[in-house]
């Protein structure tokens, strides 16, 4: 009994750090200064979600491969851990009780829709331009021409990186995101899955 209840708190505590990465990664700057991405509430709050969904994306793999219920309990805490500081924020900034539930709701429709959508770009065989199309009507919404092919080019390239790190790199946040200054948007990324 005692050993379930601290594997859930290690479980939770790895989820958490986790999401602090994921966090600090989504608030790099050349996100909002090269990248197109509006330094805004909507547009941080649309990175964090395209980030939880490249380590999300990653935990489900190993889940569909091995069947590894620790992946499964990881990827709940780590949602869990995107609504507590959600939920915290809107706090600060003065959203009332009653406004905070609805708020959230929007939040998860936001995340069960960018996730299916990124998720779909992403699949083995997917259209050239499905992930472009997907970041033209989450994450650049209302932006006027934005370098698509530049980010596409990143999250293809962090999906890569993520597939090929093993699981307990991820686990134990020791492993890394790419720079996204670093990135040739020219240069094509073919997922290939390491040994993991």
């Amino acid at each position: 009994m005692f050993k379930y209840f601290k594997a859930r708190r290690a479980e939770k505590q790895s989820a958490y750090l986790l999401y602090q990465k994921l966090v600090e990664q989504a608030r790099s700057v050349p996100f909002y200064k090269d990248y197109g991405v509006l330094d805004t509430i909507e547009g941080r709050f649309d990175m964090i979600l395209l980030h939880l969904f490249l380590v999300d994306a990653r935990l489900k793999s190993e889940e569909d491969a091995s069947g590894d219920e620790t992946c499964l309990g990881l990827r709940r805490h780590l949602q869990e851990a995107m609504v507590s500081d959600l939920d915290r924020s809107f706090r600060e900034m003065g959203i009332g009780d009653m406004s905070v539930g609805k708020e959230m709701k929007k939040v998860g429709s936001a995340w069960l829709g960018r996730q299916d959508a990124y998720a779909a770009a992403l699949e083995d065989g997917a259209e050239a331009d499905k992930l472009e199309q997907a970041l033209a009507n989450n994450l650049y919404d209302g932006v006027e021409n934005p370098p698509l092919a530049y980010m596409a080019a990143y999250i293809r390239q962090a999906h890569t990186q993520l597939e090929n790190t093993v699981l307990a790199s991820v686990t134990g946040c020791d492993f890394s995101f790419p720079d996204p200054s670093q990135i040739d948007q020219n240069q094509p990324v073919m997922a290939q899955k390491g040994n993991l």
